[in-house]
């Protein structure tokens, strides 16, 4: 009656095993690193940076207890904070020679101490959160009708080019918000531009009507263009807001998208909230400018001369000098798009450029009077620019849509276009919400958080004990069981625990105890209205199983809840729950269930079982289980 088929006892030793590997990684600890990683996408970190790292260490009389190429970044690890500092100075001194200039990141970090067999199976400790390892959060609201009136702009200057492209004569263009208006005199007028709004506009939705002696139709950006245009912008933002926050150095940072125009920005370790506050509102422009093809110039790139007059020296990405003219050409301002692709005669990587009316006029002339130069695209942040490309006008370029190639990559196309779309924000963001870890802080908040869970634990184990005997002992270790798991799979999702999170830890050991009591309960229920020892244990399993289904659910659905609509602590207290509840359902009847069915399913004359007292009303009597 009450035996477990040889299976079922698998699965239990499998999630054990499981459990404890990856929740033993959280009990080794973390070592002070340095942390090197690229500030360019033109810089690569490769075995060669490995041996500088390393050459650099040794020169400074400095022992790393390893040191490691992780994907594209490397990691060194040390005993101390002192030796951890000292080979951050050493390491930032032999590759960032020129800090103004720098083509690395080199930034204090955290590593675990967890042996590389443990590493090698993916498995790593939980990361926690600022309010555990300090830092600053902030919340940035996006404006997102910014961003379409922004759009709305763009599209204004292009209907008026292909109006003009077209031949066909309007009264007037203007832009009401996001409402763009265009007025004829005539409807032959009128038809022409809606033919022309259809086959070349195809993101607006238009409607004509009569404006007194005149025709007036308006154009609105549809629904779906609407909600693509926000969704692009906040991807750019996050882009912008990645590309920005690699200055600050910030081994971990979190930046991910919270609702549908927020975005959570969380830098551990870092205290400066000015410095962040610079770093997040920080600008980037754009330039397009003309190579200076003099021979002055040609002897300046090669260092035999001086700069001409009238023009300046920049770098490309490989290091390479270019001589450009000081006139500007384009700037940021007309670049509405940048997505990577393939050339469609060679299959080279190429970067596809997408410009306003206005740019693309400008830039139509342009190459149409500058074939078989050079022009340059420049981007320049914090008053430093860099070539990004310079590539040979072969034609007349028109239409607003210019493709940039020389020999990339398809991930350096990727970049290229990333770097291209992220030089500036595509919508302005505002702090609503602003705060500041310490970590001497975050070390406390650990230590309480758990000794909450902790002493929880004990003293839930303790009464459970007390009270129901051998039961209550399998109740407890059901318990044990439960926190493992949780640890284990927090660890293996890489959720991000934070003091709300312990706090839910703490809250799911009570939770999580109500399933074994309903199950005690009713074992007892049964043994008061008679039933064998062995009837009884199965029934009291099989009965109060609806009921702990039914409660969980009810529960799960609350927490579903919190995790959806939460926001930053919310979100983390909700994780914890959820997982905690599906956990204690898996180790409060399934696993408990498997150690009373070890303990007593083998005895087939069960006379009494473990699990304190069993009141009988109707006599009075009681019976003390032994």
């Amino acid at each position: 009656m009450n035996r477990y088929p040889v299976w079922k006892y698998v699965v239990i030793v499998i999630a054990l095993l499981v459990g404890g590997l990856y929740t033993l990684p959280n009990f080794f600890g973390e070592s002070p690193a340095v942390q090197v990683s690229a500030a360019k996408p033109s810089v690569k970190i490769d075995s060669s940076t490995l041996a500088r790292v390393e050459a650099a260490l040794k020169a400074g009389g400095l022992v790393a207890q390893v040191v490691t190429l992780d994907g594209n970044s490397i990691k060194a690890r040390f005993d101390t904070t002192d030796t951890q500092l000292r080979a951050k100075d050493a390491i930032q001194k032999a590759l960032v020679p020129e800090p103004a200039n720098a083509g690395y990141v080199v930034a204090l970090n955290l590593l675990s101490r967890s042996p590389a067999w443990l590493s090698a199976m993916r498995a790593v400790p939980m990361y926690l959160g600022l309010d555990l390892r300090g830092g600053v959060h902030f919340m940035l609201q996006v404006d997102m009708q910014a961003a379409l009136t922004k759009k709305a702009e763009s599209l204004t200057g292009d209907i008026r080019t292909g109006l003009r492209e077209k031949s066909v004569r309007h009264s007037g263009i203007s832009r009401n918000g996001q409402t763009i208006e265009v007025r004829f005199k005539d409807t032959a007028a009128l038809a022409a531009a809606r033919a022309v709004l259809q086959e070349q506009f195809p993101d607006l939705q238009a409607s004509d009507a009569p404006d007194g002696a005149e025709f007036k139709l308006t154009a609105t950006i549809k629904p779906e263009a609407a909600r693509r245009v926000q969704d692009q912008s906040l991807k750019q933002n996050i882009t912008t807001l990645h590309n920005r926050i690699n200055e600050l150095g910030v081994a971990e940072p979190v930046i991910q998208q919270q609702g549908l125009d927020r975005i959570v920005v969380q830098l551990p370790g870092v205290q400066d909230t000015a410095k962040a506050k610079d770093i997040l509102g920080r600008t980037a422009t754009l330039e397009v400018r003309l190579v200076d093809e003099s021979g002055e110039a040609r002897a300046a790139e090669t260092g035999a001369g001086a700069v001409p007059l009238g023009a300046e020296r920049y770098l490309e990405r490989s290091g390479q000098p270019v001589i450009v003219k000081k006139q500007v050409i384009l700037t940021g301002e007309n670049l509405t798009d940048a997505q990577p692709g393939f050339d469609n005669q060679t299959q080279e990587a190429v970067v596809n450029l997408t410009l306003d009316a206005k740019g693309s006029r400008i830039f139509r002339d342009v190459t149409r009077e500058n074939v078989g130069k050079r022009m340059a695209i420049l981007l320049f942040e914090k008053g430093k620019g860099e070539v990004v490309t310079a590539p040979v006008i072969r034609s007349e370029i028109g239409g607003g849509r210019v493709q940039i190639s020389g020999r990339m990559t398809a991930m350096e196309a990727t970049d290229t276009a990333l770097l291209l779309r992220a030089g500036s924000l595509a919508a302005p963001m505002e702090i609503i919400e602003e705060m500041t870890i310490g970590p001497s802080l975050g070390a406390e908040n650990i230590a309480k958080g758990f000794n909450s869970v902790t002493w929880g634990f004990v003293a839930v184990a303790v009464f459970m004990c007390l009270y129901y005997l051998l039961f209550g002992v399998i109740s407890s270790v059901s318990l044990a069981v439960n926190l493992l798991l949780l640890v284990a799979m927090l660890s293996m999702l890489q959720a991000t625990l934070t003091l709300p999170g312990m706090a839910a830890m703490a809250l799911v050991l009570g939770m999580a105890i109500d399933a074994n009591v309903l199950i005690n309960e009713r074992v007892r229920e049964e043994l008061r209205n008679g039933a064998s020892p062995q009837a009884a244990i199965h029934a009291g399993y099989d009965r109060a199983w609806a009921t702990i289904l039914d409660s969980n659910v009810t529960t799960l659905i609350a927490g579903l809840a919190l995790l959806a609509f939460g926001s930053g602590p919310v979100r983390g207290f909700a994780v914890v729950h959820c997982l905690g509840i599906l956990t204690s359902m898996f180790s409060g009847v399934f696993f408990s269930r498997g150690l009373v069915n070890l303990w007593y399913g083998r005895q087939k004359k069960l006379k009494s079982v473990s699990i304190g007292t069993v009141w009988r009303p109707d006599t009075g009597s009681q019976v003390t289980a032994p």
